[in-house]
């Protein structure tokens, strides 16, 4: 499965953005969706992820209520739309797919498959 990350950029605290992440190549139709970030230096972080069929979402404390999370299946694409951006979500966002069903969206150690990343950038 190969994933590719678009949607990222530069907003004002405040603002929005809206990752995108669409998966191809075999499976890429299967399993569920996660979105990490990372800050230089540190390590990367769970944001959110959502079932095969998106009826189940998961997402960190941090951004409850600020992002959501969403699929088309049609197109094998998942969307995280970001509002109320804040400096502290500067990060690059990568998207991820596990290869199974049933595992424990949150952790980073259920994952795959990993996009390139997307650079989100938030000023103050």
């Amino acid at each position: 499965v190969q994933l590719q990350a678009s949607g990222g950029g530069l907003a004002q605290a405040g603002g929005s953005l809206r990752l995108a992440c669409t998966a191809s190549g075999p499976a890429a139709d299967r399993y569920a969706w996660g979105w990490f970030r990372q800050e230089p230096g540190k390590e990367r972080e769970f944001v959110s992820a959502c079932s095969w069929s998106g009826s189940q979402t998961y997402y960190v404390d941090s951004v409850k209520g600020r992002f959501t999370i969403s699929i088309d299946s049609a197109k094998n694409t998942v969307y995280l739309q970001m509002n109320m951006l804040k400096p502290e979500d500067t990060a690059v966002y990568l998207c991820t797919k596990p290869k199974a069903y049933g595992m424990d969206l949150t952790q980073e150690s259920t994952y795959t498959y990993w996009g390139q990343g997307t650079q989100v950038t938030v000023s103050s």
